[in-house]
């Protein structure tokens, strides 16, 4: 982290501006049209802007095309010392062994327990990462069905249509602090969804939901659980969801769940006394993603559910010599291998180590907001800390920072160290005395959202 690339680099940028034959010409860079003079431009800096770079028809040269690479990797290393990931991705890897892999295409399309025509796939790879997750959930090989996604929010498109497969007439309930993906979703199969009401924590409302249930007792429930809330990290309790409907009069032939976890899916099994998430209780589906607690450069995730319910979502097709199961067609072979690989490298101990030092981190950021008096919440075996949003934007985009309402977040991953955190806490807590005049404005009250508790405004921080 502490080697970034700083320096300016001149590159060519003999590109043409990109054109609409029925507009007007839209300027999208400084670069003039290949032959013309000042033919040398250097890429000025973004300051959290996109630049776009258009395309040139003529070709470019290897050593210039190499440049705005060098360029670009060495902005990258300027933002990731203060990538205090707002969203969850952890930035600290090394694939670097991988890179021949880049010569080929990769692609697994189907089912990959049987394989497709395609012969350059990762299948070999996929299997046993299905296999790892299947074990870390405990469903047994010859029960379970998976495939490597794109990401969470494929593995929940996968999961709730499996549901909905299963109960055509079912009503899909979901908390109010749900993943995006969850509503679009919804939108995308055009099913009914009754949001659920969530608790400070960002769990779900269990009374609500059983006052929801009971209302429309006539149709089956598709439940769709998160293991960790995007915003503030809250785990919904499967125990206590599991016997709110029966509570509501639901056998277990008249409910799905599915467990949307992306971040804490793979994390709760490495920590001490954290509720486990089993297929030994009666859930559907589970989804995780790659790319965050694991550290796959490519967006990626697992989605994994019961043999049983896969049949309904399959049909065989001569071309690929396979079955269509899954959403997309064409599946990146690269991410099963980066996964393969990251299981391998850190084992499970090296996982454990993990997820233990991110909650530990997690705890000195929220001591250190506390100190300063800055109201600040941390759910339980989570590493999401959530406190009041900094008044200045250019701020949240210097720590690349992820905000809702009044409140922001920072999700300690395995990149963001003691020292990163320290020199955050510093830089805010000197910006705060500058947003809030020395301490003639008050800080505002975020109760509502952290709890009184937490809550550092006038009112509450002597409570």
């Amino acid at each position: 982290m502490e080697n970034s690339t700083e320096k300016n680099v001149t590159i060519s940028l003999n590109i043409p501006q990109v054109r609409d034959s029925n507009e007007s010409p839209r300027v999208v860079s400084n670069a003039k049209p290949f032959g013309e003079e000042e033919k040398h431009k250097e890429i000025p800096e973004n300051n959290g802007h996109m630049i776009c770079l258009p395309i040139n028809s003529t070709g470019e040269t290897q050593a210039n095309l190499a440049q705005v690479i060098a360029h670009y990797v060495g902005t990258l290393n300027k933002k990731q010392l203060r990538f205090l990931a707002g969203y969850s991705t952890n930035q600290e890897f090394d694939y670097d062994a991988l890179a021949p892999l880049l010569h080929f295409h990769i692609n697994n399309a189907g089912d990959p327990f049987i394989g497709s025509s395609y012969s350059l796939n990762s299948v070999e790879f996929e299997v046993p990462v299905l296999d790892w997750f299947a074990n870390l959930w405990e469903i047994e090989k010859e029960e379970y069905w998976g495939y490597v996604t794109t990401g969470g929010t494929e593995g929940n498109l996968y999961g709730i249509l499996s549901g909905r497969e299963q109960f055509p007439n079912g009503i899909l309930y979901t908390s109010q602090d749900s993943h995006y993906s969850i509503f679009k979703t919804v939108k995308m199969y055009r099913m009914q969804c009754i949001k659920v009401g969530t608790l400070i924590s960002g769990e779900i409302n269990y009374v609500d939901l059983k006052a929801l249930l009971l209302a429309h007792k006539n149709r089956p429930a598709i439940i769709n659980l998160n293991i960790g809330t995007t915003m503030k990290g809250a785990i919904d309790d499967i125990d206590h969801v599991i016997q709110t409907l029966e509570e509501s009069g639901f056998s277990r032939d008249q409910f799905y769940i599915h467990c949307d976890g992306a971040l804490s899916g793979i994390m709760l099994p490495f920590l001490k006394q954290a509720p486990k998430v089993t297929f030994k209780k009666p859930i559907g589906s589970i989804s995780t993603s790659g790319h965050k607690f694991l550290g796959c450069p490519i967006p990626c995730g697992v989605v994994i559910t019961r043999l049983e319910h896969v049949n309904a979502l399959c049909r065989d097709v001569e071309y690929i010599k396979s079955r269509d199961v899954t959403i997309t067609g064409s599946r990146c072979g690269l991410t099963p291998i980066f996964l393969w690989y990251a299981l391998q490298e850190k084992g499970l101990i090296g996982l454990k180590k993990e997820a233990q030092k991110c909650i530990t981190n997690a705890n000195h950021l929220l001591d250190k907001l506390h100190e300063n008096g800055i109201g600040a919440m941390q759910n339980k075996f989570s590493n999401t800390v959530v406190f009041e949003r900094p008044l200045n934007d250019d701020f949240v985009q210097r720590w690349s920072l992820s905000c809702e309402g009044n409140i922001a977040h920072v999700v300690v991953m395995q990149h963001v160290t003691i020292e990163m955190l320290d020199s955050f806490v510093s830089e805010l807590v000197k910006k705060r005395s500058i947003w809030f005049q020395g301490g003639l404005i008050k800080p505002p009250c975020i109760s509502n959202a952290i709890g009184r508790e937490n809550c550092a405004c006038a009112l509450h921080k002597s409570l």
